[in-house]
């Protein structure tokens, strides 16, 4: 017999927009007293008196019901701000519910953002033991692992240099470790595998799919990724909008997933809520706009034209971007570069004007990644800002015949490569 380690009963989680602070001297009291006692807010719960104008308000989970069995790896998919995130904070005890009920049976690792609990100016060895604190080990228990943790993260020689020298991968795979080295019952991840190397990423699902199927334990896994969704889940849940639209099949919910999502969007607005996130946040993308009245689908041989905004945190110089493209099976087949850096000053906004060449792409739907990077050092770039599912778009066939041969005779495969060149001297 199935033994239920997670219930979600009618949960809704609500959030006030713009600023906050013209509640009553009642209400403030009674906030405070329901945190002295450990208990519910009762002027958080919808449809309080509290609650007057709903236009300030925004729905971020709306009455959300499942269950989760011992040893079940569960995967929630869905679009920016679907309410996927939100989901696990309540989970993880960040935030509370504004309705419902949320209960568990075990001890809980989780991996919401890259880095979390880790201080710059110590070193890795440091961070280890504080993040392993935070996340609930004792120190006698990160003793006991901390080679196995160290070895697993691929640090041994970095373990003791402070990590403001990390690069984004180098984060990732040792905070991964001290979450996956947690005795827990429940692994909570969410899209942990944005950042880092091809091999790590593997190395980490192995570790997932050996904690639920060896080791009996719930794991619960965001990703944009449907290939680390279809490798380490046996049941996914799709959300829309604050809703559960699917919960079954793990292929069927991919196929909802990719239909569900607006291919139609010419302005995307991204914020650190509705958006996962990495790197060490210097520049910030704040935005992507498109041009000339582009609908989302266009043809391989149209340029697009977009402007990208942002923010800069710090002064920086050799500040450039890529995007990384996606196919709808969930493999990133290709990355473009700007082919210019930009500097910009601490606290500037700035726009960059940019055109996209399709060309190589064949006709279908994909997913596009945006990511600010800098130049470190000959050759190496540090991440500073990447958006994961930026923007999506549709590649439709041309109608000029012509054009369409270049896909008529290959089978498979989203790009195309230049032709093999015979040279005449070999023929």
């Amino acid at each position: 017999m199935n033994k239920t380690v997670i219930r979600i009963e009618h949960v809704s989680k609500e959030y006030r927009l713009g600023a906050i602070g013209g509640g009553t001297l009642k209400g403030d009291l009674q906030t405070w007293m329901a945190r002295m006692r450990g208990r519910e807010d009762p002027n958080s719960k919808i449809g309080s008196t509290r609650n007057a104008g709903a236009g300030e308000r925004f729905l971020a989970l709306d009455d959300v019901s499942f269950e989760v069995q011992k040893g079940e790896a569960l995967g929630i998919i869905g679009h920016n701000g679907a309410g996927k995130s939100t989901l696990l904070k309540l989970l993880c005890r960040v935030t509370a519910p504004s309705k419902g009920k949320l209960s568990y049976n075990g001890r809980i690792a989780s991996m919401l953002e890259v880095g979390t609990g880790f201080h710059s100016e110590l070193t890795g060895r440091e961070n280890v033991y504080m993040n392993g604190a935070i996340l609930g080990m004792t120190k006698q228990e990160i003793s006991r692992k901390f080679d196995e943790i160290v070895r697993f993260a691929e640090m041994e020689q970095f373990i003791d240099t402070p990590v403001k020298r990390y690069s984004s991968g180098m984060y990732v795979k040792l905070a991964f470790a001290v979450a996956a080295h947690l005795d827990s019952e429940i692994m909570i991840m969410d899209e942990v595998l944005a950042v880092g190397d091809v091999t790590f990423q593997k190395k980490c699902l192995r570790r997932m799919r050996a904690a639920a199927t060896e080791e009996g334990r719930t794991v619960l896994y965001v990703s944009h990724n449907m290939n680390t969704i279809r490798e380490l889940c046996d049941r996914c849940i799709v959300m829309d909008h604050g809703k559960i639209i699917y919960d079954g099949d793990v292929e069927k919910a991919i196929g909802i997933y990719i239909g569900a999502n607006d291919y139609f969007r010419t302005n995307y607005e991204y914020t650190s809520s509705s958006h996962s996130r990495g790197g060490r946040k210097q520049a910030l993308i704040e935005s992507i706009r498109f041009e000339d009245g582009f609908t989302g689908q266009c043809t391989a041989s149209r340029e697009v034209r977009l402007t990208l905004g942002g923010r800069a945190v710090d002064k920086l110089q050799n500040l450039r971007f890529h995007f990384e493209i996606e196919a709808p099976n969930g493999n990133r087949i290709g990355t473009m570069f700007t082919d210019k850096e930009i500097s910009v000053n601490k606290g500037e906004s700035f726009t960059v004007p940019m055109s996209l060449d399709l060309s190589g792409l064949a006709p279908d739907r994909y997913i596009f990644h945006a990511v600010a990077e800098t130049l470190e050092s000959y050759e190496t770039y540090a991440w500073q800002d990447s958006v994961s599912h930026a923007f999506t778009l549709e590649i439709l066939a041309d109608p000029d015949s012509r054009k369409m041969g270049i896909w008529a005779t290959r089978s498979w495969g989203n790009v195309k490569l230049k032709d093999i060149r015979i040279r005449a001297d070999d023929a």
